[in-house]
């Protein structure tokens, strides 16, 4: 069992290396590490433990924890975890031996965005101590033995695991060597371990070209487990990918990764050689993307078993939605999978190509993420890894970790609006839903430091904008990705335009949102003073805002986003929303009921519409089967939620990541919108938007007030509603009926 916020009070351990001086190779065997000692009792006995690397601990042949991938991710040259464990059970009076394999993991396999080697180091190290009733007994110290020649001949979490069963006993020991790597980063874990979660046995076919692939039925985040009888030498390999192509062949082609780097792409490769007999292994130090796996054996597969298991971090489901829609519910069914799939310690954008943690990502899909599991530790974490990535002039990085090397070209493409701003959104998000002021006092530093970098890059505009008579709080300068992948635009000719004319639009509606948000923040925290400046900053973004981008109020674009973010943020008047919504109505009818907006305004777009008299259009859009729209993926066998709206396009041709959770941000509407659950910082109130396409809908919430129900159905000219909740709770009903309820269950009807 792994403890919480637990560190040794005096560390005796040193650091210890356990490979002896070499070349450094980009892909090397695990290292493996032991050390036997004397134990007069087992009571009250923890062991502390973190490393360079990976690390797989047993003691007295049992595994430490459950912890896979620890000690997990993270800025790693600023805070590295330290992780306890209760290991009474498996300590025994008198000898004992405990064993420790490292890999590369993180900290020196392919990293991020550009498949980096040894972003933090070229060496493994290991610390550890093991306590009994808090005084060391046993510890990290040259006294240990290391061996390079264990079964893991090569390890890297996204290229993949080789493997050989003939080698798990191993003879060949030497020394190890002190390093002084210090203790100052060192940090005890407060989030939640990387875990072993559901298991999905797979299914052996026969694709058109001849091969042999396993199908597991599901796409997910996790690795494969075999279970086959075999002969000494023989081999496995697999290859693992999310889709089949076209012609039903396997590929990975969609999450290729083009000549980032020498390796020859991702290929998400086991490589296992057999020993005599039963086979049965999982890999130890890698985590790939796939609902498919190649197989290339001349072993006999009749009775073998193939296992796909998912891996994410140890958080419960808590929303829970269904309707009488088949394929709604696999789109609910696909939000929850990219969300397990990509909260790996951190929240990521794929498990494939970049397993990095975008801020833009989390910043959308972090309102709809608190429904759906039980994500503040994951976040938590997260935001302090953005306090650690955020620069000394307030700048808040696209990704955090980060997980580059920090080139000239990396530092200018920072800090982008909407991105950057998830330092604000983010918090404000899980205070929302846990009603936790301790989220809001451990980032509002880093908000602070984020508003007054981006009040400092308002004071610079471009000359066109100067007869803006505010301004000094338009943001038109600076790199942004503005409204990044919207259909049916370029996103690289976009981004140019972008660079060379700015992006007042998006910036600017963010800067509002952030100051307005910050402001209430700090009103919140008792800071009377900071919220006067930032309603302030807000109130001049807002007035800065309305001149350039709108006449008046009144908005003329082709575009949807243009009209859901002025709306979704309070940027224009009562009347200014209700002739903007009706336009946005009349664009997606126009456009037959398809969107256009991109990443960011999508999470809103139902909402604003739904909330200004256009329910059945934003039916419309949930409902919407082709390309692009929400059931398109779904009508094309999606498990999980694409990157982009035509990953499969229609000739069968596959592109992009099949598992990005952030257009999955709908599922957050069939809570909030469809089903009408919301909560603010403890108070409950249930709107809901029955739709007659759906016939019926039930969403179940257990959040931190408790469990939440609310259900609706359509009964020939009656809507029925059931509640249940935990709570007081305000209820407004689609005829304009509103009343409080008391903590209980309660039943009403309507009339159509």
């Amino acid at each position: 069992m792994m403890l919480q916020n637990k560190m040794p009070a005096i560390w005796k351990a040193k650091w210890i290396d356990p490979e002896l001086p070499h070349e450094p190779k980009e892909r090397q065997p695990a290292s493996v590490l032991r050390r036997r000692f004397t134990a007069d009792n087992t009571e009250n006995a923890v062991l502390y433990i973190t490393c360079h690397g990976l690390y797989e601990a047993k003691l007295n042949g049992r595994r430490v924890g459950d912890f896979v991938l620890a000690p997990g991710t993270g800025e790693y040259r600023k805070r590295l975890t330290v992780q306890a464990y209760d290991v009474s059970a498996l300590l025994r009076a008198g000898e004992n031996e405990i064993v420790v394999t490292l890999g590369d993991g993180w900290y020196r396999g392919n990293n991020g965005i550009d498949g980096l080697n040894c972003l933090f180091g070229s060496d493994l190290a290991l610390l550890c101590q093991l306590e009994l009733d808090g005084m060391a007994l046993m510890w990290s110290d040259e006294n240990w033995e290391a061996s390079q020649c264990g079964p893991i001949r090569c390890n890297d979490m996204e290229l993949g695991e080789c493997f050989d069963a003939r080698r798990e006993e191993i003879r060949d020991w030497h020394g190890v060597i002190l390093r002084d790597y210090g203790f100052a980063t060192l940090a005890p874990t407060e989030s939640v371990p990387i875990v072993e979660q559901e298991r999905f046995p797979g299914k052996l076919i026969r694709t058109p070209n001849g091969e042999t692939v396993i199908d597991f039925g599901q796409n997910l985040a996790g690795y494969t487990e075999i279970r086959v009888t075999a002969k000494a030498g023989q081999r496995i390999t697999l290859w693992h990918g999310e889709t089949l192509d076209e012609n039903g062949i396997f590929t990975q082609k969609n999450f290729d990764p083009g000549d980032r780097n020498k390796n020859g792409g991702i290929p998400q490769k086991i490589e296992y050689i057999c020993k005599d007999g039963v086979n049965v292994y999982k890999p130890h130090f890698c985590l790939f993307g796939f609902r498919y796996a190649k197989v290339e054996t001349m072993v006999d597969l009749s009775e073998a078993s193939f296992t796909a298991i998912a891996v994410y971090s140890r958080m419960e489901q808590t929303g829970f939605f269904t309707c009488g829609n088949a394929e709604v519910n696999q789109l609910f069914h696909n939000s929850l999978w990219s969300m397990r799939s990509n909260f790996c310690d951190i929240p990521t954008d794929c498990p494939t190509r970049e397993r990095a943690g975008w801020t833009g990502d989390a910043g959308a899909f972090a309102p709809t993420a608190v429904y759906l599991m039980d994500c503040y530790p994951v976040l938590r974490k997260w935001l302090g890894e953005c306090r650690l990535a955020q620069g000394e002039d307030g700048l808040v990085r696209n990704i955090a970790p980060i997980n580059d090397a920090g080139g000239m070209i990396s530092n200018l493409l920072q800090g982008s609006a909407g991105w950057g701003d998830a330092c604000v959104l983010v918090p404000w998000a899980l205070y929302q839903a846990y009603g936790k002021k301790e989220i809001l006092e451990e980032n509002y530093d880093m908000m602070c430091r984020w508003l007054g970098f981006v009040e400092k890059r308002a004071q610079k505009t471009r000359p066109h904008n100067l007869l803006n008579p505010y301004h000094k709080y338009l943001v038109d300068e600076g790199f942004h990705f503005g409204e990044w992948c919207q259909p049916d635009v370029d996103n690289t000719e976009a981004m140019k335009k972008t660079m060379m004319f700015g992006s007042p639009e998006v910036a600017t509606a963010y800067y509002y949102r952030s100051a307005s948000l910050l402001a209430r923040i700090a009103e919140i925290l008792g800071k009377p003073a900071d919220a006067q400046r930032y309603a302030d900053i807000a109130e001049n973004a807002k007035k800065a805002y309305r001149h350039s981008c709108t006449k008046n109020g009144m908005i003329r674009s082709e575009r949807q986003c243009e009209y859901v973010r002025p709306i979704a943020f309070g940027l224009l008047d009562r009347e200014e929303i209700s002739q903007a919504a009706d336009a946005l109505n009349d664009l997606v009818v126009k456009n037959h009921y398809h969107l256009n907006t991109g990443f960011l305004s999508t999470p809103d777009l139902c909402r604003v519409l739904a909330e200004n008299g256009h329910t059945d259009t934003a039916y419309g859009l949930l409902l919407q089967e082709d390309c692009p729209g929400w059931l398109y993926a779904v009508k094309k066998g999606a498990t999980t939620i694409w990157e982009t709206w035509d990953g499969i396009r229609t000739d069968g041709t596959v592109h992009d990541s099949l598992n990005h959770y952030s257009y999955g941000a709908i599922s957050g509407w069939l809570f909030s919108g469809v089903c009408g659950i919301k909560l603010e910082a403890g108070k409950l109130s249930i709107r809901p938007f029955p739709g007659k396409e759906l016939g019926y809908a039930k969403a179940e919430w257990h959040s931190p007030v408790g469990t939440i129900r609310s259900a609706w159905e359509y009964r020939g000219d009656t809507i029925v509603f059931d509640f249940s909740v935990p709570v007081p709770a305000t209820i407004e009903l689609p005829n304009g009926k509103c009343y409080e309820l008391k903590e209980g269950e309660h039943h009403d009807e309507i009339l159509l």
